[in-house]
């Protein structure tokens, strides 16, 4: 199966629990390019711009994130973005 090449991730504060369920606006994004490995989660894994990623290409969620090599602070999330169909 071939997986897409790119996609664009946005960091944004998660503020489910205030906003039933809207993500707030992104305060950072990166254009993350597949690297030819799985992670450990299982898909494959993307890097670029401070943030690797593992994403399930069939649906596009983000299973696993390092932000700067960190993991993902509570009180945020890392999504897709919308409208930026991955580059094959």
């Amino acid at each position: 199966m071939s997986h897409p090449q790119s996609y664009e991730l946005l960091l944004t504060p998660d503020h489910s629990r205030t906003r039933a369920g809207a993500p707030g606006r992104p305060i950072r994004s990166a254009v993350v390019a597949a690297t030819g490995e799985t992670g450990a989660s299982g898909y494959p894994r993307y890097a670029g711009q401070g943030m690797e990623a593992d994403i399930d290409p069939e649906t596009r969620t983000v299973e696993a994130v390092l932000i700067d090599g960190e993991e993902l602070d509570p009180g945020m999330s890392v999504r897709v973005a919308e409208g930026n169909p991955p580059t094959p």
